[in-house]
């Protein structure tokens, strides 16, 4: 009989390519992948967030883009070989609250380690507050 093990999977927050691709794709412009993905890139380097190398983030972009296109909250539009991306407004507000959401819940989180933290080693309370 085997040990099953103290791991198991959770729901990840949504990551940094994730929350970029939200807030572009929530103005009121349409992109193609390249210029979108060259925004994107820039504002992840301004918060030292790109990591992993620039193909890697490209792809994982573009996995990203088209899993809120099949969530309905990203519209894609084929002229010829041009494919376009376009948020739905009603749907970035959406995903968008939830992020804010997620991150206080995050915050609030954390915070509650913090403390627990402090009362249980009163040594290090005094460096962390």
């Amino acid at each position: 009989m085997s040990k099953r093990s103290g791991i198991s999977f959770t729901r990840r927050a949504p990551d940094n390519i994730t929350e970029e691709l939200i807030a572009v794709l929530s103005s009121k412009a349409s992109f193609e992948f390249k210029p979108l993905f060259e925004i994107i890139l820039l504002n992840l380097r301004e918060r030292n967030a790109a990591s992993g190398g620039e193909e890697m983030l490209r792809l994982r972009a573009y996995e990203k883009l088209q899993g809120l296109v099949s969530q309905g909250a990203v519209n894609r539009t084929v002229t010829g070989v041009t494919k376009k991306y376009k948020g739905v407004g009603a749907r970035m507000v959406v995903l968008g609250t939830w992020l804010v959401f997620r991150s206080i819940q995050r915050i609030h989180h954390f915070e509650h380690r913090i403390k627990e933290l402090s009362e249980k080693y009163r040594a290090l309370a005094e460096f962390i507050e």
